[in-house]
């Protein structure tokens, strides 16, 4: 199933402080002999560089849905997703910052279009920690047409935003979830991330570095260098 291409209008970034939830640990990892690796993967090295932004896309809704576990129910392969924020002047840790993620189901559909305005499945905003990281209970997204399997993302510092991008999977990890269910029984093509249509905005910085399995589901981590 393909999602609609509609555009909404981005709403303005708020201010983390105002959002009061514990802070997000790092995730544990699986023993899954068939994993890619093992414990809990280690977020990507981004040397005080500014991560790449990327185009922001039609989907975004300013929901404030400050909770870790977004699924709501969705079917598709589990996937804690950690991410870390860094100030890329000090190459610290950014506590406090908003966290926004949201990203298609396994049919590639996004909540709030083709299911009505009050949907709101696979969409959710967490709080840093001290040690600058958010995490999220959430699946594998799917694709859609010229799309490969991604996850969109916000970062806010002070009532800004500093960040927005998307996120990527490397194909061994997307090749093993389009054989899995419920993806398995879709009969339109998966987009690779070599034939989408914005992957080169954020490239190989923008993909994610994973553990686990089809079987076990996955753990994905990512830093995040942005100009608070």
């Amino acid at each position: 199933m393909s999602a609609p291409r509609r555009t909404v209008l981005a709403a303005a970034g708020f201010t983390a402080a105002a959002l009061t939830v514990p802070g997000c640990g790092a995730s544990g990892g699986s023993a899954d002999e068939e994993a890619t690796g093992s414990g809990s993967p280690s977020p990507r090295t981004p040397d005080c560089a500014l991560s790449p932004e990327a185009t922001e896309g039609p989907f975004y809704r300013d929901l404030k849905l400050v909770r870790r576990d977004i699924t709501e129910g969705r079917p598709g392969v589990p996937l804690r997703l950690r991410c870390t924020v860094l100030d890329t002047a000090t190459c610290e840790p950014l506590p406090e910052a908003s966290v926004d993620i949201w990203h298609a189901d396994a049919e590639g559909v996004y909540s709030g279009f083709e299911e009505g305005r009050g949907a709101r499945f696979l969409r959710g905003v967490q709080v840093t920690d001290r040690a600058g990281t958010a995490t999220f209970e959430t699946i594998v997204p799917g694709w859609y047409t010229n799309r490969t399997m991604h996850i969109h993302i916000k970062v806010h510092v002070g009532g800004d935003t500093v960040h927005t991008g998307q996120l990527y999977f490397d194909e061994e990890l997307a090749e093993a979830v389009t054989g899995a269910q419920p993806y398995a029984q879709r009969q339109d093509p998966r987009t690779g991330n070599a034939d989408d249509s914005l992957f080169a905005q954020g490239g190989d910085q923008s993909v994610l570095k994973t553990t686990g399995s089809v079987r076990t589901g996955y753990q994905a981590a990512i830093s995040l260098g942005v100009r608070s």
